[in-house]
C-alpha cells in the first residue's frame, strides 16, 4: 500500500488529457460566461449564496467544478495531486478569464499547502474519498483548512454504490467492501469513466470505500457538526452500464426500481467554535 500515490497518480496523469479532451467533460461549454458544471448545477440548491467566500476544491481534478463555484462568486482555489490535470485546469481557467489559484499536492498535506484556518467553504465532489485510505485523517484535514464557522460541502458516490460490481449485467451484486479496510481494493482497467477509444497503459489503481456512518464518525469526531446530509436516486456517470438510463444534467439513474439503490449523497457539515 505503500506506493498508492504513486500508482494512482500515474493512472490520472495519463487519464487527464483524455478527459479534457473528451465529450462527457465538453470544455467548450465554459466559454459561456453563465455556465457552471451539471454538478455543481445539481447541488445549487443546497449550496446557497457562496458570493465572496473563500473555498478550496479539495481534489479538483480538471477544475470544472472549481471553475463553477468561483463563477458563483466563491475566492477559490484548488488542489489535486496530479500536475497533468491541473495543467488542464489551469488551462480552463486562463481561457475562461475564471481567477482560481490552484496547488499541486496530496489532500492529506493541504494544511501545509494551503494553510489553516483559512476557509469558509471545502468542496469535495463526488469520486474523491475512494482514493483516500483514511477518512478519519481527511476528517481532521478539513476541519484544519476551515475557520470557526466555516463549511464542508461533500457530495459523493454512495458507499453502496462502490461497493457493487460495475462489470455485471444481470442486477446488483455486492462485491467489494462497504466499510473502509487498511489493504486497498486494488482493480485493473485500460479504460475510463469518459466516452474514449483510447487504451492506457496505467492499468492498476487503489481504492477504498467509507462507509456512511463512517464519514459522519469521522467529521463529528474532528469537531464538525453535522447539518445536512441528503442520499439521492442518480449520480452523474453511467456507474452501472447496461442497468442505467440518462437523466436531464447529466445524471443517470437505476432503471429498475432505482428506490433500491441509494446513488449518491448530499453532506454538509459546520466547524464549531
Amino acid at each position: 500500500m505503500s506506493d498508492y500515490l504513486t500508482v494512482n497518480r500515474e493512472a490520472w496523469d495519463e487519464r487527464a488529457p483524455v478527459h479534457a479532451a473528451s465529450a462527457d467533460y465538453a470544455l467548450g461549454r465554459f466559454d459561456d460566461p453563465a455556465y457552471v458544471s451539471d454538478t455543481v448545477a445539481f447541488d445549487r440548491p443546497r449550496l446557497g449564496d457562496i458570493r465572496g467566500l473563500r473555498g478550496v476544491h479539495l481534489q479538483c481534478h480538471l477544475g470544472t467544478d472549481t471553475v463553477s463555484l468561483a463563477r458563483l462568486g466563491a475566492r477559490m482555489s484548488g488542489l489535486d495531486f496530479s500536475s497533468v490535470a491541473l495543467a488542464e485546469a489551469r488551462r480552463l481557467s486562463d481561457r475562461t478569464r475564471t481567477s482560481v489559484v490552484f496547488h499541486e499536492g496530496d489532500v492529506y498535506e493541504a494544511v501545509t499547502l494551503l494553510g489553516e484556518a483559512r476557509f469558509d467553504l471545502v468542496y469535495t465532489g463526488i469520486g474523491a474519498l475512494c482514493w483516500l485510505p483514511d477518512v478519519r485523517r481527511w476528517a481532521h484535514v478539513v476541519a484544519a483548512l476551515l475557520r470557526p464557522g466555516g463549511r464542508l460541502f461533500l457530495r459523493e458516490g454512495h458507499p453502496v454504490l462502490w461497493s457493487l460490481d460495475e462489470t455485471r449485467r444481470d442486477g446488483l451484486h455486492i462485491d467489494f467492501p462497504y466499510f473502509e479496510r487498511p489493504q486497498p481494493t486494488v482493480l485493473a482497467s485500460d479504460t475510463t469513466y469518459v466516452t474514449t477509444d483510447a487504451k492506457f497503459v496505467n492499468t492498476t489503481t487503489h481504492q477504498w470505500n467509507h462507509g456512511l456512518g463512517e464519514v459522519v464518525s469521522a467529521l463529528l469526531d474532528a469537531g464538525l457538526s453535522l447539518t445536512q446530509l441528503v442520499e439521492h436516486d442518480s449520480v452523474p456517470w453511467n456507474a452501472l452500464p447496461g442497468q442505467m438510463e440518462a437523466l436531464p444534467r447529466g445524471e443517470w439513474r437505476l432503471r429498475d426500481r432505482p428506490e433500491r439503490l441509494p446513488h449518491t449523497y448530499t453532506l454538509q457539515a459546520i466547524k464549531r467554535a
